[in-house]
């Protein structure tokens, strides 16, 4: 059986992953795996400034943190009859998640990250940071919304976006994002950015002229490339529409989302050194902290 992963912090914020992740398991009969990761509490300091940690003080604070799971489950069980697996971790957080997600062979990470304004927690975030760079499985990040979310709901999943940079690495996310469109029935946008190809540089607030016999070569060789993806996928019996923009990949990606009302963007993210690519890396941190929609994210094992 399939397994998703959910990582808590004990509050509403990280409980709004759980809708999408019930509704991908209620479709895959798949079990939801909670998790939380305990920290040390310390007490006092001792004289040298190390912090003392009374083991007392601590079991309170995991029998609290064991019962938030139960609760969690016992309201999971309201909207749903499946398996709910608990699991209280060590720090350090997202080594324990992502060691945690290997441990039980889960094929999903879902959960909360970068809030707005005042949204914002200590571990989600800089925690989801850590995790779609570390992590050996595909991570699903949703920002979340104001109050306790309503377990019962139905997340929209029909349309995916898939940006890819014509690299073999990008296109590892592929996979990924049709197994969890399969689930839903969704349909896809496979999304080739490419930059304008110019002559020169900005002088003195001269635009530099567009080269355009480059362009529209760059143009063919993408419209190609998406579209003998497409028809690959289309063979496997998904519907698939391919799609060539110019301009800035971050821009165009968000663009794109919005005009086609996509439902989730899923993108490849890179390693460290000369594994960077063009639409991998940088630009999916900036899509993943701009976008209003979940991102699935997945590091290549090329990239580890």
């Amino acid at each position: 059986m399939q397994t998703i992963l959910v990582p808590l912090d004990g509050s509403p914020f990280g409980e709004h992953a759980l809708p999408m992740a019930l509704a991908l398991a209620r479709r895959g009969d798949m079990q939801i795996a909670l998790a939380h990761v305990h920290h040390l509490f310390a007490s006092s300091l001792a004289p040298t400034g190390m912090p003392v940690v009374d083991p007392r003080v601590d079991a309170l604070f995991r029998e609290e943190e064991a019962a938030y799971l139960a609760d969690v489950s016992h309201r999971i069980a309201t909207v749903w009859n499946g398996p709910v697996m608990m699991t209280l971790l060590e720090t350090p957080v997202a080594e324990a998640l992502c060691q945690h997600a290997e441990l039980i062979g889960a094929s999903l990470v879902v959960m909360s990250t970068h809030g707005r304004g005042g949204l914002a927690r200590a571990w989600l975030g800089s925690v989801a940071d850590r995790m779609i760079r570390q992590s050996t499985v595909p991570v699903l990040l949703l920002h979340p919304e104001n109050g306790t979310p309503d377990l019962a709901r139905e997340p929209k999943l029909h349309h995916i976006l898939a940006p890819l940079d014509g690299s073999l690495l990008s296109e590892q996310i592929l996979p990924h994002a049709i197994w969890l469109g399969r689930l839903v029935g969704a349909r896809y946008t496979l999304l080739r950015v490419i930059e304008p190809v110019v002559r020169g540089f900005v002088v003195n607030g001269v635009e530099p002229v567009v080269n355009v016999e480059a362009q529209e070569l760059a143009w063919q060789q993408a419209s190609e490339y998406v579209e003998r993806l497409a028809a690959r996928l289309h063979s496997e019996g998904l519907t698939v529409v391919p799609e060539v923009r110019v301009g800035r990949p971050i821009a165009e990606i968000l663009k794109c989302a919005a005009e086609r009302e996509a439902d989730l963007i899923a993108m490849s993210t890179h390693g460290h050194g000369g594994l960077t690519r063009l639409i991998l890396g940088s630009v999916t941190d900036k899509v993943l902290r701009s976008a209003s929609v979940p991102v699935l994210v997945f590091r290549p094992p090329e990239a580890r």
